[in-house]
């Protein structure tokens, strides 16, 4: 999906862009500091800091910047959130 997403936003450099699109799953490094690090019946959003909403605000005020790389990595992590929300929902079924 990143690389679809910058085919559409910066086609002439999509590649380079998917890519750091694709680096901002580094989000998922705050897991590391959760006890315990893996939990099947855990949702990420609001429970690890990376996954909060002052991280979303964040996330969202780099698509503000006007450097290429920090808004596909700010569209990278709200993207990475969207999923895990995805997940999320589907835990309460």
């Amino acid at each position: 999906m990143p690389f679809a997403i910058t085919w559409v936003i910066w086609r002439q450099d999509w590649l380079r862009a998917g890519a750091v699109i694709a680096a901002a799953n580094l989000i998922d490094l705050d897991h590391l500091l959760a006890t315990p690090m893996f939990d099947p019946d855990r949702c990420s959003i609001g429970f690890h800091l990376l996954h909060g909403w002052e991280a979303v605000l964040v996330y969202g005020t780099m698509l503000l910047i006007p450097r290429w790389w920090v808004r596909a990595f700010g569209i990278g992590a709200l993207w990475h959130l969207a999923v895990d929300y995805g997940d999320c929902t589907m835990q309460v079924w």
